[in-house]
């Protein structure tokens, strides 16, 4: 594979995710090669725009064959950081942070989740899928003792900023927020932040426009 170049959009970023889980049901079925006019028709891409993307990365395709799946979802696994697992801990333990625990395609896909942390009462010592849930308090302790990859904040926005911190000061370089707020954050630390609300609204407002 060629080096990855750089300044690749962030469109383009957020396309792969959906190309590496459309690979991976490829996999599963036996298929072993795929034209990108084929691969247009199964995700939605036009055939142009899925050999742009892929480009922006190396050169995979074969003209006149296609793309060998296999080889191409291993390329892609690694251009994502597939190629090495992912320590993880859940802060808040509400709705979401249940839910995201209990995923179980996590795991096959390299992260590993070593903690879970709460500030109720009611839920710290509750296990779920073997991790159990512990007292925000110990937060601090266990971050010393445990390199952390990625914490999933999922507590209020009052709190989310609190929480941030915490991660960074302990090493954490990769957060995952749930909550509906804006972090602030080093340079070195990657934030992704999943904001249901605003997900909610970008369908009301393609609901809108297909009406119209």
């Amino acid at each position: 594979m060629e080096k990855k170049k750089s300044n690749i959009s962030m469109a383009v970023i957020k396309r792969l995710p959906k190309y590496h889980r459309y690979l991976g049901e490829l996999l599963k079925n036996d298929v072993d090669r795929i034209s990108s006019k084929e691969l247009s028709e199964k995700i939605g891409f036009t055939a142009s725009q899925i050999r742009q993307d892929l480009n922006c990365f190396g050169d995979f395709g074969q003209q006149g064959y296609g793309y060998n799946v296999k080889d191409l979802y291993n390329e892609i696994s690694g251009i994502l950081g597939l190629s090495k697992d992912y320590k993880t801990i859940i802060i808040g333990a509400g709705n979401i942070g249940q839910a995201i625990a209990n995923y179980t395609r996590f795991e096959r896909l390299g992260f590993s989740l070593d903690g879970i942390f709460d500030a109720n009462p009611k839920v710290i010592g509750i296990r779920i899928r073997d991790v159990e849930i512990q007292d925000i308090d110990n937060l601090t302790d266990f971050l010393n003792k445990n390199k952390i990859n990625i914490g999933i904040i999922c507590v209020p926005k009052n709190s989310a900023q609190k929480v941030c911190n915490a991660l960074v000061e302990n090493g954490v370089k990769g957060i995952w927020n749930f909550a509906p707020t804006d972090l602030i954050v080093p340079e070195d630390v990657v934030v992704e932040n999943v904001h249901l609300s605003e997900s909610l609204l970008t369908l009301t407002y393609l609901l809108k426009d297909r009406e119209q």
